[in-house]
């Protein structure tokens, strides 16, 4: 991490130049703030850039757009007195420096213009404070009013003002805190971290949208679970999230224990995230379990049952969209198919593999086939290591029953050779249930491997199958 309070380095390029050049033309003082020079003192590479100047942020934007020769071009959002735009890979806000004030019921504050000092204030925490002078007399230069510099040094997460106050006025900042101590891996700072805790009632003033947008960035962590366990430890995860909250805990009854579902749901959501960034695919992992309270039951000689969890839980899926405000098109229905689907793989490592088995597992999955694969490998979390290696190679034996099925079979995204419309138009029927009686009596038999996947064996038992219901070909 550097140390020196210049970072020139950190803004070399013609973006900066043509800022520094543009600031000075239109004799606004400018700064790189916030995100951008966290990350650059974390090492972490990034092109979103936040520029703050004292002055206009629009007429900025387009002074650096005049001095790219057009290279670039500028989108104003005057309701909001900023603009943006992209320069190679770069997408550069530009804001004037604002002054805030907030009125209880809303976290929408008053603005007026400010100064450099002014917006500093108005910030989170003291390591998105920071700020870089693009300015010609001391480019390059770190603005850290509320050593920023340090927390991001030992790894705290502290507010630059009284946190009570900070909290209260936008308590999504609470969020804000949570998401980016679990991302660095950073402490909460004591005082910080009380804060949180006794402003966490006011979380109830924030719209439902910002909310879910804080869970999706927690979500696409490189390793979620550290957000969901703050949530839990500041006592917040009933508030955003209670249907999560409700998997929490363990019961014994005569000696007999179940695991933790939250727990467990956090170490499945890790694993997914080790393998891929499918924001989707990391929902499905977060609930493929989340029914599991409605369906608990201790059965005496049995020990603890989950039975259905998968169905109630898809089902439960439907209504947590729908109140997160999450997409309820695609989204939905992959998230609701992993978690319907979640245990088939499982229970094909249990018994015997069989080719009708894996048939019906691609049928129903699909093109999907591979996420719910690596779902239900994350799904396997055993503590006892010789139970653990054992799923793994019976789920390989799986993995290669499907690949094989598939080369042969052809059923991802599977469509029956022989359509209900040549059904009709064969026995000279109109829509009824018997047409659908002989379709399900070819898919079934492709199922079931009686026979191949392919239209003349299809039809033939087509022509079978209606014989055996009294009805002859038209023509015949």
């Amino acid at each position: 991490m550097p140390s020196s309070t210049n970072l020139k380095g950190a803004i070399e390029g013609d973006l900066f130049s043509l800022i520094s050049h543009a600031s000075e033309a239109l004799q606004q003082e400018s700064y790189v703030i916030g995100g951008y020079v966290r990350d650059y003192l974390l090492g972490i590479k990034v092109k979103d850039v936040d520029v703050v100047t004292v002055g206009s942020g629009i007429k900025l934007a387009q002074k650096v757009a005049d001095l790219s020769g057009k290279r670039c071009k500028v989108t104003v959002f005057k309701n909001f007195g900023t603009a943006m735009l992209r320069y190679n890979d770069f997408e550069v806000e530009f804001v004037g420096a604002r002054k805030e004030s907030y009125q209880r019921h809303t976290r929408k504050p008053a603005v007026e213009d400010g100064t450099l000092q002014d917006d500093q204030l108005r910030r989170d925490f003291t390591i998105n404070a920071l700020g870089i002078s693009l300015n010609q007399h001391n480019y390059g230069e770190l603005i850290d009013p509320f050593n920023g510099m340090d927390d991001l040094i030992n790894g705290i997460i502290r507010t630059p003002l009284d946190p009570v106050a900070t909290f209260s006025d936008d308590p999504l900042r609470i969020l804000r805190g949570i998401r980016f101590a679990a991302r660095f891996n950073f402490t909460i700072e004591e005082e910080t971290l009380g804060a949180m805790i006794n402003c966490k009632n006011r979380l109830e003033i924030l719209s439902q949208e910002r909310v879910t947008e804080e869970i999706n960035k927690m979500l696409v962590a490189a390793k979620p679970s550290g957000a969901f366990l703050l949530l839990n430890q500041l006592e917040i995860l009933p508030l955003v999230f209670p249907e999560l909250a409700a998997m929490k805990g363990v019961e014994t009854i005569r000696g007999i224990s179940h695991k933790d579902n939250f727990l467990h749901t956090l170490e499945v959501l890790d694993n997914v995230a080790m393998e891929t960034d499918d924001l989707w695919l990391r929902w499905a992992a977060l609930l493929h379990d989340i029914a599991k309270p409605a369906t608990k039951k201790f059965l005496p000689g049995t020990g603890w049952t989950f039975h259905g969890h998968e169905y109630l839980g898809s089902k439960m899926v439907a209504k947590i969209f729908k109140r997160l405000k999450l997409p309820m098109n695609e989204p939905l229905r992959f998230v609701q198919k992993m978690v319907v689907l979640h245990l088939r793989p499982i229970a094909l490592v249990e018994s015997h593999v069989t080719d009708s088995a894996v048939r019906r597992l691609l049928f129903e999955a699909g093109d999907d086939i591979d996420h719910l694969m690596l779902l239900c490998k994350a799904d396997i979390t055993s503590k006892n290591e010789y139970k653990k290696s054992r799923f793994k190679r019976n789920f390989e034996l799986v993995e290669h029953k499907l690949v094989e099925i598939e080369e042969k079979d052809k059923l991802r995204n599977w469509q029956p050779p022989i359509t209900g419309e040549l059904i009709m138009e064969t026995f000279n029927l109109e829509p009824s249930r018997t047409v659908g009686v002989i379709k399900t009596a070819i898919r079934e038999a492709i199922l079931d491997g009686v026979i191949p996947n392919d239209y003349q064996a299809a039809y033939d038992l087509m022509l079978e199958e209606g014989k055996k219901l009294g009805l002859e070909p038209t023509g015949n």
